[in-house]
């Protein structure tokens, strides 16, 4: 350890000689300006793309929250709008018409799986089946709708993809489907035994005869009312161009008769002017 002194200065202030310290009140101020300098340093070291990117990230935070709260909207949404119409079916009217004639044969005295004793058009065993067809091919559409739809529901419901209600509505349509098409059947074994084994191909037979007879004379209709189209057309043009014609014509004729009064008017203008000239030639004699 060295050996201090201490010196007494004239001012009143004391030093130490001898010593490692630093004299007092030296280093004090200096080492507070250099805290200010390091934290100022610090301050502008700091780089502004560390705002931006900091604002960014927050921005982009807040904006994941916003997508994924639309994006469940919009599943909610497209969940609801699957719970249309599409299987609120009804069966058609020819389920009914069937079930009135069958009370009126029923009244009149037919017997269901009894062999008909009178195949006449106006008996009742051929009123029931023609009865009983239309129905079947008034089912025909409905029929095809459920299983054309029977293996995408199957499969939305299993990767839970259709909502509850949906699938409901899906479940019940096809139960009324189905339940149709065993009445159906059951109703033409009481009509013709065995019948229900072919009557459901019979009806789809006829039904795409139907329908392709319905699609001819679709097409048929449209191509009438383009050809009268055409022929509209053509009558008309036939007859703008005799009407230009007649216009063309009656204009000439009334610019000739424009011309022809126009002339006779000038006549009467020179015979007046001529007239009164002599007139006065006289009158100044």
């Amino acid at each position: 350890m060295a050996e201090e002194t201490v010196n007494v200065n004239p001012d009143g202030s004391t030093t130490f000689e001898g010593s490692d310290a630093p004299p007092m009140g030296e280093n004090a101020g200096t080492e507070g300006m250099f805290n200010e300098e390091t934290a100022e340093a610090v301050v502008e070291a700091t780089d502004p793309a560390l705002y931006l990117l900091f604002a960014v990230v927050l921005i982009g935070f807040f904006y994941f929250l916003y997508y994924r709260k639309n994006k469940e909207n919009n599943e909610d949404d497209f969940f609801t709008n699957l719970d249309g119409e599409k299987f609120n079916l009804t069966l058609p009217a020819a389920v009914q018409e069937y079930n009135d004639i069958k009370k009126k044969c029923l009244a009149a005295g037919w017997e269901a799986g009894k062999p008909p004793t009178d195949k006449a058009a106006a008996g009742p065993h051929r009123v029931m089946a023609q009865a009983l067809m239309k129905r079947s091919i008034a089912d025909i559409p409905l029929v095809t709708h459920i299983q054309k739809e029977s293996g995408g529901m199957n499969k939305l419901y299993a990767n839970s993809m259709c909502s509850v209600k949906q699938w409901q509505s899906y479940q019940a349509a096809e139960a009324m489907i189905s339940a149709e098409v065993e009445e159906v059947r059951a109703e033409a074994d009481e009509i013709e035994p065995g019948w229900s084994q072919v009557i459901w191909r019979q009806a789809m037979q006829y039904h795409n005869m139907l329908k392709q007879k319905h699609e001819q004379e679709q097409k048929a209709a449209m191509e009438a009312a383009a050809k009268r189209k055409v022929i509209e057309e053509k009558v008309n043009s036939i007859k703008a161009a005799e009407q230009a014609e007649k216009d063309k014509i009656t204009n000439a004729e009334k610019l000739a008769q424009e011309l022809i009064e126009q002339e006779e008017r000038e006549k009467q203008s020179k015979k007046a002017f001529s007239s009164g000239g002599s007139m006065k030639k006289g009158f100044l004699k």
